[in-house]
């Protein structure tokens, strides 16, 4: 019994340890995808199967946190970084940018966010958006009130709640946030 014990704990382990490893090795494919796709002003996947392309950096520089943000919130996408969710505004237009990722690998610095953090969101046509956080909430997963045609020029975060849970719920962790007057 101690030993199945122990190999299960190892298996977990295991698969933690490469899920983290296999999100940072994205990170660095997906960087270098983001900065041919804003020297060339067009989309670049990071590797050949991929069935997305880097679109924007966000990046927090308080907390030194940054990742590169793929297009679309497919479950694919999500495993290698934040994904930009389809019918949202584009960051820097009017509406609302909507970015989620999972708690325990590019999202994870969400719950050190405080109101009046800059959040700079980079384009893949290099153009650098500033946003302050204004507020953060807990929400269900189908009761967010993100309004994709708001008003404004916005920013929201979205990631599983509780931020240190290991199983998925029906709770969000959602920060919004508001272009800076001069946030070009």
């Amino acid at each position: 019994m101690a030993f199945l014990s122990a190999a299960l704990g190892l298996a977990f382990l295991g698969e933690g340890l490469w899920i983290k490893a296999k999100a940072e090795l994205a990170q660095i494919l997906l960087e270098r995808a983001f900065t041919q796709s804003v020297v060339t002003g067009k989309p670049v996947k990071p590797w050949r199967w991929a069935d997305t392309w880097p679109v924007a950096r966000i990046r927090v520089p308080r907390l030194a946190a940054s990742s590169i943000v793929l297009a679309g919130g497919s479950g694919q996408a999500l495993a290698f970084g934040p994904g930009h969710l389809d019918q949202t505004a584009e960051p820097g237009e009017r509406g609302t940018s909507v970015f989620a990722a999972h708690r325990d690998t590019h999202f994870r610095f969400l719950g050190d966010l405080k109101p009046g953090d800059e959040i700079k969101v980079t384009r893949s046509d290099g153009l650098t958006f500033t946003y302050e956080m204004t507020a953060a909430e807990i929400v269900r997963w189908d009761r967010s009130n993100i309004d994709a045609q708001a008003g404004g020029y916005n920013l929201a975060l979205a990631t599983c709640w509780p931020l240190d849970g290991t199983f998925r719920g029906p709770l969000r962790y959602v920060v919004h946030a508001r272009l800076k007057p001069s946030g070009l």
